[in-house]
C-alpha cells in the first residue's frame, strides 16, 4: 500500500489509470475523426500532455489538410502549457491552431495597431485574467468588504474590465473571448456563504451577470466563457492542479486544461467549417428505447424509471438545441402512424410534432431521406448533424454523403443523454430572435406550401398565391439593434447571396456607423406568421450620386415571394431620392450561389466590359411599389 493513501483510494486510482490506457489503445486504432471524438467523449481528458501529443499526432494523420486557426492569448498567468491540450483539441476538429502566446502579464501594449498580436492576425483572442486583475480588493475575500463596499468594488472592477475589452475590441483581433479563473479556494464563508448578506458567490454570480449583459448589449464579437462553468463540470479538484500552480503559474490539472481547450476549439470550430443548421434525428433507439413497430406504446423505453429516463433527459437536450436555434427533422425507417402516436399521445414524450420542421418516417434509405429534407428545407446538406444508433444507418450516410456530420447513439445507454454535449457545430457564439423562432417559422412554410397546393387545385396561378399571403415587408436602415442578427445572415446565407462576403458584428456596427454606406435590412410578415430579419444590403454610397451594392442577400425561405425585388427596388427609390444616379453592383459566382445568378438583370442592370454590373436610375428608375404584391414601410435607422 502506498504511503498516505487509503485502499478504496488506491484501487480507485488504479482502476483510472487502467482505464486510461485502455482507451489510449483504442482511440489510437479509430479510423475517423467523428468516431476519435466521441470515443474521447466517453473516456474522459488524457492523463498527461504525452498522451495528449499522441492522440494529436493521430488524429492529424486522420486529416491530412487541417484548416488553420490563428489564436492570440493575453495572460496573467502561464499559458504556454496550454498548447498540448489546444492542439489536441484543434486536430480532434480537423483545425490547425497557430498560437501566439502574448508577454506575461496584462500586457495592455498589445491592443495597438502595430502590436505582435494584431501582426499575428488572429481569428481568435483569448484574455486569460485571474479577479485581482480587476480590482486589487479581489485578491482577498469580498465578504470582509460590507454590502457597500461590495458594490463599490464591483463598480469599480466592472469598469476596469469594460476597459481592457474595449482596448483589444478596437483593433481587428478577430472573437475576443474574456475569462477570469476561478478562485482556487470555495467561498471564505465556507457553508455559511450562501444564506451571508456579504456572500462570496452571491458577488461573484452578480459580477458576472452584469458583464454578460454588458458584452451582449455594448460588444460585438465579444463572448464571456465562463470558467466557473468548467469548474462545475470537472469538480474544483480536478481543474486545480496546485503542484503546476505554486510552481509555474499555471492553473489547470489534466481534465481542465483539455475541457477548456476543448471549448475554445468549439469556438474555432464554429467559425471555420460550415454553419451547422439542422438537427436529424432516428426514432427508435435514440429518441426512445426500443422499436415501437415491435414493442409497442407500452413496450418502448420512455418515461420516469430506467431505462425510459435516460432517453426523457436526452429529449430534453434536444429541445435546449432547437431553443438555440437548430432546427429539429426526423428521419426514421418506421410505420408514419406508429411514429405520430408516440408523438401525438406517449405522455412522457418530450418532443412533439410541432417542434420538428419536416419528418421522413418510411422505409427509404436515409441517404435519399436526408437529400429529400435538405431539398425540402432548402439547405445544404453540409449543415446536417445526423443521429442514428445503427451502425449500417450511420455507415451508409457517412459513404454516400460525406459532408454530413454523423454522431452514432451510444451503444450504453448511460451515455445516451450527453452524446451531443460536446458536438462542437453544435455551439453558438450569438442568438437573435429568429433563432428562438426558427422550427415555428419553418411551420408556417409549410402552411405556404399547402396553400400553394390548394390553389393549384383551384386552377389559380401563382399571383394570386401571392395576394391571398398579404405580405408586409419592413426595412430599417442602420439598424444598430439588428446588428447580430446581420451578421449571422452574411456568414449563413449562401444561395441568394450575390457576393458571399463575410462579416463580424464589429464590422457591420462600424457600417451602420458610417455616413459612408448604407446598410438596410427587412423583415416580412404575412397571414401566417413573421419571417424575422431575412434580407441584407450594404451600400457604398462615399462617392457623390454614385452607390456600389457590396452585398445583397436573402434567406432562402422567403424565395419565391418576390421579397429580394421589391426589397432592391425600394433601396433603389430611396437612393434615387438621395441624388444616387448610378449603382454598381458585382455577382461573385461560387459553388452554392447559383440561384441569385439572373437577378442583378432581372432587376435592369447591365454588365461592362469589365463584368460590373450598373444601373442608371436616369435611363431605368426604379420600379414603383405598387409593382409588388407587398406591402412595404421603411423605418428610421434604429439604436441598439
Amino acid at each position: 500500500m502506498q504511503h498516505g493513501i487509503a485502499p478504496a483510494a488506491q484501487l480507485r486510482n488504479a482502476r483510472l489509470l487502467a482505464m486510461n490506457n485502455t482507451d489510449l489503445d483504442k482511440l489510437l486504432a479509430t479510423p475517423t475523426l467523428a468516431q476519435m471524438r466521441a470515443q474521447l467523449a466517453g473516456a474522459g481528458a488524457p492523463a498527461s500532455p504525452s498522451q495528449a501529443q499522441r492522440l494529436s499526432a493521430h488524429a492529424k494523420s486522420l486529416e491530412p489538410a487541417p484548416r488553420p486557426l490563428r489564436l492570440a492569448i493575453v495572460h496573467t498567468y502561464t499559458s504556454e502549457l496550454l498548447d498540448p491540450w489546444l492542439d489536441l483539441a484543434a486536430s480532434l476538429q480537423g483545425l490547425d491552431v497557430q498560437s501566439y502566446h502574448a508577454p506575461y502579464g496584462l500586457a495592455l501594449q498589445e491592443a495597438s495597431s502595430d502590436s505582435a498580436l494584431v501582426l499575428h492576425q488572429p481569428a481568435i483572442t483569448l484574455l486569460l485574467l485571474q479577479r485581482e486583475d480587476l480590482h486589487p480588493e479581489l485578491a482577498r475575500p469580498t465578504a470582509g468588504l460590507g454590502t457597500e463596499g461590495q458594490a463599490a468594488v464591483r463598480a469599480e472592477a466592472l469598469q476596469r474590465l469594460q476597459e481592457i475589452v474595449q482596448q483589444f475590441r478596437a483593433q481587428p483581433v478577430g472573437q475576443l473571448l474574456v475569462t477570469l479563473l476561478p478562485s482556487l479556494a470555495g467561498p471564505s464563508l465556507g457553508l455559511f456563504d450562501a444564506q451571508s448578506d456579504v456572500s462570496d458567490a452571491v458577488w461573484w454570480g452578480g459580477f458576472k451577470a452584469e458583464l454578460a449583459q454588458w458584452l451582449r448589449q455594448s460588444v460585438a464579437s465579444t463572448l464571456f466563457l465562463d470558467l466557473d462553468e468548467v469548474m462545475l463540470q470537472v469538480g474544483r479538484r480536478q481543474f486545480f492542479d496546485h503542484r503546476f500552480w505554486y510552481s509555474a503559474r499555471f492553473p489547470f490539472a489534466a481534465q481542465a486544461a483539455f475541457e477548456v481547450s476543448r471549448r475554445l476549439m468549439a469556438i474555432g470550430t464554429v467559425m471555420c467549417t460550415p454553419k451547422a443548421k439542422v438537427l436529424v434525428l432516428d426514432a427508435d433507439n435514440t429518441l426512445w428505447g426500443g422499436v415501437i413497430g415491435e414493442d409497442g406504446m407500452d413496450g418502448i423505453a420512455l418515461g420516469p424509471d430506467y431505462p425510459g429516463s435516460l432517453f426523457v433527459d436526452f429529449q430534453r437536450r434536444i429541445l435546449g438545441l432547437q431553443q438555440r436555434g437548430f432546427i429539429l427533422a426526423m428521419c426514421s425507417k418506421n410505420n408514419a402512424a406508429d411514429v405520430d402516436q408516440v408523438l401525438q399521445s406517449h405522455p412522457h414524450q418530450v418532443l412533439r410534432d410541432e417542434h420538428f420542421a419536416a419528418r421522413r418516417v418510411n422505409w427509404v434509405t436515409k441517404p435519399e431521406n436526408l437529400r429529400s429534407l435538405a431539398e425540402e428545407l432548402n439547405l445544404g446538406l453540409d449543415s446536417f448533424i445526423f443521429v442514428d444508433d445503427s451502425d449500417h444507418e450511420c455507415a451508409a450516410v457517412r459513404h454516400a454523403l460525406p459532408q454530413v456530420e454523423v454522431v452514432q447513439v451510444p451503444s450504453r445507454v448511460v451515455d445516451v443523454p450527453a452524446c451531443l454535449d460536446q458536438v462542437a457545430r453544435l455551439e453558438v457564439l450569438s442568438m437573435t430572435r429568429e433563432d428562438l423562432q426558427k422550427t415555428a417559422m419553418y411551420a408556417q412554410e409549410r402552411r405556404r406550401r399547402e396553400l400553394i397546393a390548394d390553389i393549384g387545385a383551384e386552377g389559380v396561378g401563382a399571383g394570386d398565391y401571392l395576394t391571398r399571403l398579404g405580405m408586409r415587408m419592413r426595412i430599417q436602415l442602420d439598424a444598430q439593434g439588428h446588428v447580430p442578427r446581420l451578421s449571422q445572415l452574411t456568414q449563413k446565407t449562401n444561395q441568394f447571396n450575390l457576393t458571399t462576403r463575410r462579416y463580424q458584428e464589429q464590422d457591420i456596427r462600424s457600417l451602420a456607423q458610417s455616413a459612408d454606406w448604407l446598410v438596410a435590412d427587412f423583415a416580412l410578415a404575412d397571414t401566417f406568421g413573421d419571417s424575422g430579419i431575412v434580407g441584407l444590403a450594404l451600400f457604398d454610397v462615399r462617392v457623390p450620386q454614385k452607390a456600389r451594392l457590396d452585398t445583397f442577400l436573402m434567406s432562402c425561405r422567403v424565395i419565391g415571394r418576390e421579397a429580394e425585388s421589391a426589397f432592391l427596388q425600394a433601396l433603389l427609390r430611396l437612393l434615387s431620392e438621395r441624388g444616387v444616379c448610378e449603382i454598381e453592383a458585382e455577382y461573385l459566382p461560387t459553388a452554392k450561389n447559383d440561384l441569385a445568378k439572373g437577378f442583378l438583370p432581372a432587376q435592369g442592370f447591365m454588365q461592362d466590359g469589365h463584368g460590373r454590373w450598373r444601373l442608371d436610375l436616369r435611363m431605368t428608375p426604379a420600379r414603383a411599389a405598387t409593382d409588388f404584391p407587398i406591402t412595404i414601410a421603411i423605418d428610421a435607422p434604429v439604436a441598439c
